[in-house]
This record gives C-alpha cells, structure tokens and sequence, in this order.
C-alpha cells in the first residue's frame, strides 16, 4: 500500500494559484528602454526637423506667395497669392520651353543610358572574359569624374572648328556642325554627354542583377532550342525585371532635374535651346524671386511623382 501524497493548500482549500510574474510593455524596465530609444534618435530627429522638415515646410508655404529678395527684412508682409505662382508657371513661355527640353532629355536620355549600360553589362558578364574588371573601371570612371572635367573634354571634341568629332568627320567629306552652337544639335549633344557619364552606374546595377540570373534556366531553354535572343528575352528579361524598375526610376529622377550639364556646356543656350526646368529654378532664385522658384520646384516634384507611378504601374512585378 503506498503512502499518501501530500495535498498543496492551495489545491486542498481550492484556491488559485499564484500567476507567473511577466515582464509587460508597461513594466519600468521597457519604459525606461523606449525612454532610451528616443533619447538615442533624439539628434537626428532635431537635425532632420530644422535642417529638412522646417525648410520643406517653408518652401510649400513660399511657392503660395510673392516673396522676393526684398521682403526677407520683412517677411510677414508678404501677400499670400495662393496658386498664382502656378498658374504663372504654365502662362511663362520660358518655362514651358525649360519644361519641354526637359521632356526631350528624359524622353531620349533615358531608354538611351539603360540600353547601353544593359548591353555593356551583358558583355562584361558573358562575352568579356579578360581584363573585365578593366572595362568595369573603364565604365564607372565618368560617373566618379567632375563636371567641370567632363566639361572641358567635350567641349574640345565638339569645337566646331578644331574638335575631333568634327575632324573625323572632315575624313569622310561630311561638315560638321557647331554642336553647342545650333539650336538643333545642343540638345543632342548634352543627351550624349550625359548618357556617357551617367551609364556607368546603370551598369554596375544590370552587372549585378545579371550575375543573380540562374544559369540553368538558360541551359534548361537551350536544351529546349531557344536561340540567345530568345534566353534573353523570355529569361533573363523578367527575372531583371525588379533591377529595370530601380534603375529606370533613379534615371528618370535624376534627368528630370539635371541641370549641371546645361549650366556648365551651355548656359541653357542657344536661344533657351537647352535650358532645363531646374535650371530655370535656379535662375528665378538667382533673381530673388523666390515664391515664384518654390512653385517651379515643386511642379518638377509633383511630374516626378507621376513618371515614378506610371513607372511603377507598367515595369512592377505582378502575381499572375
């Protein structure tokens, strides 16, 4: 007969038992942890509200009114003008102009870079096999290159006179024209320049989402009788999709606002043939009319925002 087991008292007089003691969201220690995060970011967070909030804040509520240079002594006397510096923008000639030589260069620039720095990485990743990272440095130096140094080599390859393209062309009976010079060619010109210093880093990024390409899905199509056009085409295409959208959208942004190669090869001339929409906004500053600067500005944020969406909607992934 076995010996009886003792009966806690908690169980003998059908009490509870005591619950486990748990460490809550509310307990000090977490309190203090939150206390701590927050006293951690606390630099940041005063240097992004001084230093980019506040002025982003002040630049919306500029591009509402008439503020100039004059009024900075006086800045609570300025008129508020609510969308006049807007509807301002689409009624300057000049604007429109900067505006649709803008269009010109995102519209050629554009596709122009992504298919070089497409078809340059494809040969580094399949057709060049000695001295690749060579052609890779080769490639990138324009991009990590000044302005003002790429400036000064163009502008003496397109001299009209004495410029090597020019000359070259001369060997085979054609008359080169003044290329910075002509309302027709300046624009050309300044999509070629930016299209040589800019693709280097399309490159880099199609060179790495090339080498994330599964071989044997090409070894699988090949099997099955695909040509390369095809393995490109039905293969690596789609699975570059995600790397196309990254770099047709931080392409796109950065032509909607360039500005350094007009400013720097042209002046936005001849005749306003090349000035672009930031330049424009850098002149209206430049001028003291800020109100007006600040509307112009955000116009080119708000087309933007709209090139990024439809980019979005057409080159995402989707779940079929």
């Amino acid at each position: 007969m076995s010996a009886p087991t003792a009966t806690p008292p908690s169980q003998a007089t059908g009490a509870a038992a005591p619950p486990l003691k748990t460490r809550s969201s509310g307990a000090p220690g977490a309190a203090r942890e939150e206390r701590a995060g927050w006293l951690l970011t606390l630099p940041f967070l005063l240097l992004f509200l001084i230093f980019t909030a506040w002025p982003v804040l002040q630049s919306i509520f500029m591009s509402f009114t008439d503020i100039r240079n004059k009024d900075l002594r006086t800045p609570f006397s300025v008129n508020f003008v609510a969308f006049d510096q807007y509807t301002k923008a689409f009624q300057d000639p000049i604007f429109l102009k900067a505006a649709f030589n803008t269009g010109y260069f995102v519209v050629i620039g554009v596709p122009l870079t992504m298919t070089l720095a497409l078809a340059a990485a494809v040969a580094l990743n399949t057709g060049i096999s000695r001295f690749r990272s060579f052609f890779r440095l080769g490639f990138y130096t324009p991009v990590i290159t000044s302005i003002v140094a790429v400036a000064v080599v163009w502008r003496f390859l397109l001299h009209p006179d004495s410029g090597l393209v020019n000359t070259v062309l001369a060997w085979v009976g054609v008359d080169g024209p003044n290329w910075l010079g002509s309302t027709t060619w300046a624009m050309p010109s300044l999509i070629a320049m930016a299209t040589w210093r800019n693709f280097g880093t399309a490159m880099i990024i199609f060179l790495a989402g090339l080498q994330g390409v599964p071989k044997v899905l090409h070894e699988a199509a090949a099997i099955d009788g695909a040509s390369a056009w095809q393995r490109f085409r039905h293969v690596t295409i789609p699975i570059l999709r995600p790397t196309i959208l990254f770099v047709s959208v931080t392409t796109a942004i950065g032509y909607l606002q360039f500005f350094e190669e007009p400013f720097v090869m042209t002046s936005g001339g001849p005749l306003d043939s090349t000035i672009s929409a930031s330049m424009y906004t850098y002149k209206q500053f430049s001028f003291g009319n800020y109100g007006y600067a600040a509307a112009i500005s955000y116009l080119i944020f708000i087309v933007i925002v709209i090139v990024t969406v439809i980019q979005f909607r057409f080159l995402a992934e989707r779940e079929d």
